[in-house]
């Protein structure tokens, strides 16, 4: 079983090799580093910052299929209504995890 699923990639990229491999870079480039800084802020305790950030890489996450929606809701209900606190390490363990082995994959399979 692969870590991400493209499916929602090759749909929006219509079958474009070359868009589908610039969509995958850009996810490189952007939510490793947006992962470490959302785990930053919640070590920090800044509810705001780790909100923007796990709301920021909501469509990405969905877009390759990383199934972390419950992990992001759990991150921004702490950061909305201070709920779920306890559940917050974990959630961006998970998330950090996940983005990590896809991005590992991503690089292999795209010769990135």
């Amino acid at each position: 079983m692969s870590s991400y699923n493209l499916e929602e990639v090759k749909e929006m990229a219509g079958g474009d090799e070359d868009f589908m491999k610039v969509v995958v870079q850009t996810f490189l480039e952007e939510i490793p580093p947006d992962v470490e800084a959302m785990k930053e802020a919640i070590a920090n305790g800044n509810a705001g910052l780790a909100y923007q950030f796990a709301h920021k890489m909501k469509p990405n996450l969905q877009l390759f299929g990383l199934n972390l929606m419950n992990q992001i809701r759990v991150i921004e209900a702490w950061s909305k209504e201070g709920k779920m606190k306890d559940e917050v390490p974990e959630a961006a363990t998970i998330i950090s995890e996940k983005v990590n082995v896809a991005s590992s994959a991503l690089k292999r399979d795209f010769d990135l």
